[in-house]
């Protein structure tokens, strides 16, 4: 019996005697950290307390179930909670999804359509505008979806021109088209 933990001690004397002070100090105890372990559990405060509540009555009720030489009274008591925690999930009625919105028709509008139409003269028209060896970097990397390291082997342009010409001909084509947006 000496080398049984306090808490072990205490559920021994809860079972043995009905000592009241044990229970005590097993509820002292194990509550709190009931209650933490059933928080990180996803339980509310309320819902937490109450699973805790349970728990330290069944303790209270089982004690004669106890048996040291099985589970040390924390591994005992946890057990329970553990059992509780799952009851409680299983007796949760799933959750029921809302009323599904009606999903908009995924087929662009009229306006979509036309809005769509005159981005793309509007660029093609600052892209006509730009110096060919922009245009044509431009085209390769975005249309094409060409990586810079292929459009330089491509070309036989080093990769820092490639990469130049890009970023020049996106500062000149964003210019261009800030002056066509309205």
């Amino acid at each position: 019996m000496d080398d049984l933990s306090p808490q072990s001690r205490d559920l021994i004397a809860v079972r043995d005697s009905r000592d009241r002070a044990a229970f005590g100090r097993l509820f002292d105890h194990f509550a709190p950290r009931l209650k933490s372990m059933m928080l990180r559990g996803g339980l509310r405060d309320g819902s937490a307390d109450d699973v805790v509540q349970d728990v330290m009555l069944a303790v209270w009720h089982k004690a004669g179930q106890f048996d040291p030489h099985r589970a040390d009274a924390a591994g005992w008591i946890y057990g329970i909670a553990r059992n509780r925690r799952i009851d409680l999930a299983r007796r949760r009625p799933l959750a029921q999804p809302d009323d599904m919105p009606e999903i908009e028709s995924m087929e662009p509008d009229a306006a979509q359509i036309l809005a769509l139409q005159q981005e793309v003269r509007h660029l093609s028209e600052a892209l006509a505008r730009l110096p060919l060896e922009q245009a044509e970097a431009l085209r390769a990397a975005y249309f094409d979806d060409t990586p810079q390291s292929r459009i330089s082997e491509a070309t036989g342009l080093p990769l820092g021109t490639i990469k130049s010409r890009i970023r020049l001909g996106l500062e000149r084509l964003r210019h261009e088209l800030r002056k066509i947006a309205p």
